[in-house]
């Protein structure tokens, strides 16, 4: 049983964020790994990949948007509250060591895995350049430990509410025209965000690395629902990333095998709430 120790709403209570205590989890985990986790006996299992962690508090923090029945449950949970499983570390860790000056770029609660690489690049002195990507002011989340983290901070919203209105490729294609300097690009977020993110950075021969969020069940490697296409190579991303590059991921079947189950997920949702 793991406690959550603290429960934070956000985004229009669209997106909640949980610590948990985990302190095995919270010393060994890195950042891009992730856990699965199970609310109770006859609860699914759903990836979440740590956000950050205090290992000398034996907490890590998770943060996920209501998608379905069990994130659904999930936010009724509270402060004291228990999870019935949470299972890691698992995947590979993000690559990270000093590089020079990196770009980290994340869109939507892409934005909390973001988060968690993007201080491991700066603790390991490298230049940060982060840019967020939200639909509006009121989804944009990590605003202020994104600043804390980053020597440049650009917003970006698509209504305009705030920051620069547009996606999070025009101030990185900005930035790619005008630095030469850049070392390489980490993106997260929605797939076709991190598909014209590649596109971009192809063009300047920028390597860039993503995280990849497939339909996932075990995590292991043993029911290969997360399989993605690399190099024109079927890789799991459970055991093989969930990082990857950017260049060589086939987006169009990603996209495709994760709104397989979109219907489901919203028919789960609305029965719950029933």
């Amino acid at each position: 049983m793991f406690e959550i120790k603290r429960k934070q709403s956000m985004a229009k209570n669209t997106i909640i964020r949980f610590d948990i205590e985990a302190p095995k989890i919270a010393k060994k985990v890195k950042p891009g790994q992730f856990v699965i986790i199970r609310v109770n006996e006859t609860g699914e299992r759903i990836p979440l990949t740590v956000a950050d962690k205090d290992d000398f508090a034996g907490i890590i923090t998770i943060i996920f948007q209501i998608v379905g029945k069990t994130t659904a449950l999930m936010r009724s949970l509270n402060e004291g509250d228990y999870l019935l499983d949470v299972v890691g570390p698992l995947g590979k860790p993000a690559d990270i060591e000093k590089k020079g000056t990196v770009i980290v770029v994340g869109g939507g609660t892409g934005v909390a895995i973001l988060y968690h690489v993007a201080k491991g690049f700066k603790e390991n002195g490298n230049y940060v350049i982060s840019i967020m990507g939200a639909k509006e002011k009121e989804m944009l989340i990590l605003e202020n430990e994104m600043a804390a983290i980053s020597d440049e901070l650009v917003i970006t919203t698509d209504d305009g509410s705030y920051g620069k209105r547009g996606f999070v490729t025009m101030p990185l294609e900005k930035y790619l025209g005008e630095r030469y300097d850049i070392s390489m690009v980490y993106a997260i977020g929605p797939i076709i965000m991190m598909k014209n993110v590649c596109k971009l950075t192809k063009k300047y021969n920028i390597p860039t690395m993503v995280s990849l969020n497939p339909i996932m069940i075990d995590g292991t490697g043993m029911c290969g629902g997360c399989r993605v296409r690399v190099n024109n190579e079927i890789k799991f991303c459970c055991v093989d990333g969930p990082d990857f590059d950017g260049h060589a991921v086939d987006y169009d079947e990603l996209i495709k095998r994760n709104s397989m189950y979109l219907q489901d997920e919203k028919d789960s949702l609305l029965f719950s709430i029933k």
